[in-house]
């Protein structure tokens, strides 16, 4: 009876541990929330020809607009389901909105030229010519212009979002990369060449200043704190800078991932983002308009180096594909047939 019971007593304390062993594995299995709470949450596949530059959110008419190349493709925001098709917008870049005037705006690289759309069809109504490879492009509320950002012309040009006429061109003396708006009728551009911060009057054609970024080199992406007037702007070398819109001081120089292309902040959270094509998102968070906290960086994909932000969920889109390894001489590969997919970071 004693050897029957003892051996009953070593099977149950087996069974235990095997269980508590595949309990813990278990829980050692699935990923541990990071810090900022953000994370990848969806794959979404669409396919097709061609490459990419910016994400365009409009969050209040869910609304998610992605370039691709030689059109322009809109995704609703909350299925995921696309939704529309601009086409002939060769080369494009980006995607400007202006909800007041039910208008949209893209900005063609290849055919030096604006598309403009109707919002509730999505069928292009104009084209405009602009200076050589149109690339950032932005709707200025107050006086009611769209502005794109050549890069071959290394200059502005200013259209009159409403009829589609051209106001003029400010001169920047170098590439234009992204610009943020204040809705006080004030730009800021990132110029890529002379690693400068441009303040720009929208509404007199002019520029008021222009400040050294140092130590940034070749900044990218810009995005505005409206309400602290704080700028983030991403740059080479895993840097970013975070400059005071009033005097253009550099405040603070968070480090970010390699090979940045866009920002975002969103008010709600208080948080900047960089989108890196090393495949992270590196998350900043503002304690205070001159005080910075890198959260951390939340894997993405390699090659996610643009994104939009949806301020009504919180939601990032990131588009991103696969590719074959460069050829001696390349810089990269080619990008593998229908591999293209926008990724969903949330919390």
């Amino acid at each position: 009876m004693r050897k029957t019971v003892t051996f009953l007593g070593l099977t149950s304390l087996l069974l235990i541990a095997i269980f508590t062993c595949a309990r813990t594995l278990s829980h050692a299995a699935a990923p541990a929330p990071g810090a900022s709470g953000y994370k990848l949450v969806k794959t979404i596949p669409l396919g097709g020809e061609g490459g990419w530059d910016y994400v365009y959110v409009d969050s209040a008419a869910r609304r998610v607009y992605i370039s691709r190349g030689t059109h322009t493709v809109v995704m609703d925001a909350d299925s995921h389901a696309v939704v529309g098709d601009i086409p002939d917008t060769q080369g494009v870049h980006g995607i400007a909105i202006a909800s007041d005037l039910g208008r949209g705006f893209t900005s063609n690289g290849r055919s030096d030229s604006v598309t403009i759309f109707d919002l509730k069809t999505l069928k292009p109504i104009g084209s405009v010519k602009t200076d050589a490879n149109p690339d950032a492009i932005v709707y200025e509320p107050v006086s009611k212009r769209v502005f794109t950002f050549n890069g071959r012309g290394k200059n502005a040009t200013a259209i009159n979002a409403a009829d589609g006429t051209v106001a003029g061109t400010i001169a920047l003396g170098g590439k234009p990369e992204f610009a943020a708006v204040d809705g006080k009728g004030s730009i800021f551009v990132n110029n890529e060449d002379t690693s400068e911060l441009h303040h720009l009057d929208a509404q007199n054609l002019k520029e008021l200043h222009h400040w050294p970024l140092a130590p940034c080199k070749s900044p990218s992406g810009l995005a505005m704190d409206v309400k602290n007037r704080r700028l983030l702007a991403v740059c080479d070398d895993k840097v970013s800078v975070v400059v005071d819109a009033d005097t253009g001081k550099v405040v603070a120089t968070p480090a970010i991932g390699n090979g940045p292309d866009a920002a975002a902040f969103d008010p709600a959270t208080n948080d900047f983002f960089a989108s890196c094509g090393e495949g992270v998102i590196t998350v900043i968070h503002e304690d205070a308009p001159d005080k910075y906290t890198v959260v951390e960086n939340v894997p993405t994909k390699r090659s996610a180096r643009t994104m939009g932000l949806d301020l009504k969920t919180h939601n990032i889109f990131l588009p991103a594909a696969d590719f074959d390894p460069p050829a001696p001489g390349e810089r990269r590969g080619k990008m593998k047939p229908d591999s293209f997919v926008i990724l969903v970071v949330s919390k």
